[in-house]
């Protein structure tokens, strides 16, 4: 019985039941993971070790590091997107217990309703980490950065640090973004294809 569900849990994950959900499964499983576990390992992969300031002492390049990099993108992104995956998993978990049929999804009012909510909670967690990566990373990676030494009890005032592949850097980011609409466009694209899919079920009958 528990393999049963376990198939049924898979097969809810990576056959949604609309076209335009298999394709958004298609696209962030494929496309959007491998671009960031394969390029995002090569442009940032090791931007500690070359991230190198004026004077070149390693407790200040900790520092100004850390300042510079609150969080790591490749962490940041790889957070979305496990997190932005939770709605739908819990919503294919739930049918997978409760034997519900991907096609009974678009026909019965109350699972239509609980699924448009768990793409809702996915445009949601989409849009804030939107948002989150624009107030982290902004949409340029500058060559040079400055940190004010005052805090740090230095002789000098200011504190510059050489960014290693700015120009690449900047082509991801706006990689990420891209790619952070377009699962929104899909997410919305969705819910419009389930509601006219859910008329003419009802218009058939």
């Amino acid at each position: 019985m528990s393999l049963n569900y376990i198939t049924n849990f898979y097969e809810g994950c990576m056959k949604p039941p609309t076209v335009i959900g298999q394709f958004h499964t298609l696209f962030f499983g494929s496309v959007r993971m491998f671009f960031l576990g394969v390029l995002g390992f090569a442009v940032y992969g090791n931007e500690a070790l070359h991230f190198s300031c004026d004077p070149d002492k390693r407790e200040i390049n900790l520092i100004c590091y850390n300042q510079f990099r609150p969080i790591t993108p490749q962490v940041f992104w790889a957070l979305q997107l496990v997190i932005v995956l939770v709605p739908g998993a819990i919503f294919h978990l739930y049918a997978a217990c409760k034997s519900i049929n991907q096609e009974c999804i678009l026909q019965k009012p109350n699972y239509t309703v609980i699924y448009i909510l768990s793409v809702l909670l996915r445009i949601s967690l989409e849009v804030v980490a939107f948002w989150l990566q624009i107030h982290l990373f902004g949409f340029q990676v500058k060559p040079l950065y400055l940190r004010d030494a005052v805090s740090l009890r230095k002789k000098f005032t200011t504190i510059k640090c050489m960014v290693p592949e700015h120009f690449e850097k900047t082509i991801f980011l706006i990689a990420m973004y891209t790619f952070t609409v377009i699962t929104i466009v899909l997410c919305v694209a969705e819910i419009f294809e389930i509601i006219f899919r859910r008329l003419c079920f009802l218009i058939k009958q």
